[in-house]
């Protein structure tokens, strides 16, 4: 298949090419030490009540709160002390109207207890007698039986981001692993005559492989599995055997370098000798990043990143890591994320040019109570740029420019 034009597309368009994969739907069952930040395959009912019975949230006394009301400094109430609760065993006593009994956070309430009185506003007088000198209201630093959850609740809905709550509330009802979805496996390929291993010295004019490093970084942090497949030549026969082989591995591949159309970008042809192959796009109106490939072969999405290092990691950080997280269920796609970003005051103009989406590397300070964005001048080549930025500048395709002083959507690195 002989290299093509470009067949530009907008990042919208770009986002709508890519929510044409549908998400990953099977599942695995994980322990709740391996759960965090997976996404739950199916509602987890409740087996049990949660707390499972009453409890203090506050170390003092289980009173009734009847008992308390009109209770002040001038005016104290006075209970007798019927006992103290262990926070281990269930109370073997229960509260008639005017006693109390101490307790811990934790403990259990003894029957005829609604409410508890924390220990700053209880003095003890003499051995068996207590003053109160601040009234409660029913229910007051209290945890009832089943206020998390009861029997037959959904404790946990399916399709959730496991999170340290989520994971709690698992682990206080007994459940010790949980189906999630499989996480997604994204083989990563690098091409580029010039490249080799990080434990290499270069000779001539050799770089060292960063982009596979960088981007797999990018993808694990995404949730997903990265799949290193290591360097290829510049050669169409190679590049489609190694494709071929990791089509059968992976559920998506990312191939940086070799996706414009020079001489030696031989991405397009090796992936076009793919079965069932459909070019969806090849270029994005953004910047940088416009050498972007777009495939599928067999239903798995196939992408060409630029080989150039900034260009690489921008498009990952802006379009393939959020579809990374769509196919694990972690997001809607395509999503406009503008109203959950930052947004920071500019401290010089940025030009642009209109049709195309800008990024601009940016270093982020409060100054004056606002967050201002400071552009980090630079060729886009130099991993200076990104080693010295906290965020992107996004600029919209209509846009021909942003003015100092203007606000500017911040995607946080």
């Amino acid at each position: 298949m002989q290299n093509q034009f470009f067949q530009v597309v907008n990042v919208d368009e770009f986002r709508s090419l890519l929510n044409s994969f549908p998400p990953l739907t099977e599942s695995e069952r994980v322990s709740l030490e391996d759960a965090c930040g997976r996404v739950l395959a199916g509602d987890i009912a409740a087996g049990e009540h949660i707390p499972p019975f009453h409890r203090s949230s506050m170390d003092g006394y289980a009173v009734a709160a009847a008992d308390t009301f009109g209770a002040s400094e001038s005016s104290p109430a006075y209970l007798d002390i019927m006992g103290h609760v262990d926070i281990e065993r269930m109370p073997e006593f229960s509260l008639q109207r005017g006693l109390c009994a101490g307790v811990v956070t934790g403990s259990s309430l003894p029957e005829g207890a609604d409410s508890v009185v924390m220990q700053e506003y209880c003095h003890p007088v003499g051995r068996a007698a207590l003053q109160i000198t601040h009234a409660v209201a029913p229910g007051e630093n209290v945890l009832f039986k089943g206020e998390d959850c009861s029997p037959g609740d959904t404790a946990v809905p399916g399709n959730t981001v496991l999170n340290s709550g989520q994971i709690g509330i698992l682990a206080a009802l007994g459940i010790p692993a949980v189906p999630v979805y499989r996480r997604p496996r994204a083989g990563i390929i690098v091409t580029g005559d010039e490249l080799v291993p990080v434990e290499e010295s270069p000779q001539g004019a050799q770089i060292r492989d960063v982009n596979s490093h960088s981007i797999s970084c990018l993808i694990a942090q995404s949730g997903a599995q990265p799949v290193k497949y290591g360097i290829v030549p510049d050669n169409e026969e190679d590049m489609a055997r190694i494709l071929h082989a990791a089509c059968q591995e992976c559920d998506l591949l990312l191939i940086s370098g070799g996706s414009s159309v020079g001489t030696r970008d031989v991405t397009l042809g090796a992936i076009g000798r793919l079965p069932d192959f459909r070019l969806l796009a090849h270029g994005v109106s953004i910047s940088p990043g416009k050498p972007t490939i777009l495939a599928r072969s067999e239903g798995l999405p196939l992408i060409g990143l630029p080989g150039q290092i900034t260009s690489a990691q921008v498009v990952t950080m802006v379009l393939i890591r959020p579809f990374v997280e769509y196919l694990q269920g972690k997001r809607q796609f395509p999503r406009d994320d503008a109203a959950g970003r930052p947004q920071a005051s500019l401290l010089r103009n940025i030009a642009s040019k209109q049709g195309r989406e800008d990024y601009i590397r940016t270093r982020l300070k409060h100054q004056d109570g606002q967050l201002v964005a400071e552009p980090v001048l630079g060729p886009g080549g130099l991993l200076r740029t990104l080693l010295e930025a906290d965020g992107l500048i996004r600029i919209p395709e209509n846009a021909e420019g942003l003015k100092k002083g203007e606000c500017a959507e911040i995607l946080p690195l």
